[in-house]
């Protein structure tokens, strides 16, 4: 008995030098990104602890290769709250009286980082007490988009599709009928809390308006779906346009690079012409100056010839005279030939020939 009564009283002295004790229970508060989460420390002091009073509060990170860090201490009656740059600005004390035993904090705007367990530690010598919380962040279902998988024919099959952009897991599906008679298709009643319906066998009377709602442990989301089952569509006719429009497109094709590769071959063949031609060359006789050469050669001929042959001379040397060059004579008037002297004549060597005179009718007189 003696025993027993000095164990007790070794018990009561030391919860009587441990009197300072903290009344918050542990927990673990699950809160949505972006929202404000309350971390609540609530503790008792005696008459006993007589120190200065220390809160301080710690955070054990998700990943365990981190350790514990200070995210914020009052001490001497200074509150710091820099010690920790995820939390920076983000974490304050809820109470301007932190003497009167709520050591609680708020962490706005959570991040997914936030996620760990947050240790509250209170000391005022000889008490010491501490408390631990886990906080959960969660993503809410958000940006969830309702659409048909498939073709939305009679007689086809096709899905039905519920799809958040984020949200944590585990989410909850509802799919429900707005419109007609607001009643789900019989065989569509085992599938109402996937995000995915199958339907099989598509008819007209599957037509409406559904509405998906997606919830976590946080928050929900919803989205629209109109569903618009019409008969088949004439797939050949469909095809065979296809087909004919491709092959327009590839005869038009075909002929806008044949027109541009003649185009190309004319021009070409143009530029080779005209590279051909040579400057040296000099230009030809006009058919005006060749005529009167010829004429100019027969003058002179005449005057060395005898009375007895002028009548064959004047029927066939003429005859060879070019006719397209008489008949192509100049428009312009052209000048007499420039008569020359008696004398100069015989300077220059010319024989003087009588020519006898003919009449009309061709005799010598």
């Amino acid at each position: 008995m003696a025993l027993l009564l000095r164990f007790l009283l070794l018990c009561g002295i030391v919860g009587f030098t441990r009197s300072l004790s903290i009344t918050t229970p542990e927990q673990m508060i699950e809160k949505a990104k972006g929202e404000t989460a309350y971390l609540p420390c609530k503790f008792t002091l005696s008459p006993e602890d007589q120190g200065p009073l220390d809160i301080e509060w710690l955070i054990s990170p998700a990943d365990n290769q981190k350790v514990d860090q200070v995210i914020i201490l009052y001490s001497g009656d200074k509150i710091y709250d820099d010690y920790y740059p995820d939390l920076k600005g983000r974490v304050h004390f809820t109470s301007n009286d932190l003497k009167s035993g709520d050591a609680s904090i708020n962490v706005t705007n959570l991040q997914l980082s936030d996620i760990g367990t947050y240790q509250c530690k209170v000391k005022k010598a000889p008490g010491v007490a501490n408390k631990k919380i886990q906080l959960v962040v969660l993503v809410k279902p958000s940006g969830t988009r309702c659409y048909v998988d498939g073709s939305e024919e009679i007689g086809s099959d096709f899905k039905l599709k519920c799809e958040p952009k984020e949200g944590s897991l585990p989410l909850q599906y509802e799919w429900q009928k707005l419109s007609d008679s607001q009643k789900m298709p019989t065989s569509w009643l085992a599938e109402m809390t996937l995000s995915v319906i199958s339907v099989k066998n598509a008819s007209s009377e599957y037509s409406g308006t559904y509405s998906c709602t997606v919830r976590n442990r946080v928050g929900s989301d919803q989205c629209l779906l109109r569903l618009n089952v019409v008969p088949p569509s004439n797939k050949a006719g469909l095809i065979a346009g296809a087909i004919i429009g491709t092959l327009l497109a590839l005869v038009l094709i075909g002929l806008i690079i044949f027109c541009c590769h003649k185009k190309r071959r004319e021009e070409k063949y143009e530029k080779e012409v005209h590279h051909d031609i040579r400057e040296d060359v000099p230009p030809p006789k006009s058919r005006t100056s060749t005529a009167r050469s010829y004429i100019g050669s027969n003058h002179s001929s005449l005057g060395s010839m005898s009375p007895s042959n002028m009548e064959g001379y004047s029927k066939t040397q003429y005859n060879q005279v070019p006719s397209e060059d008489f008949e192509r004579t100049p428009q312009s008037p052209t000048l007499p030939p420039a008569k020359v002297a008696a004398p100069n004549l015989s300077r220059m060597g010319a024989i003087p020939v009588m020519i006898p005179a003919q009449s009309k009718d061709g005799s010598i007189v």
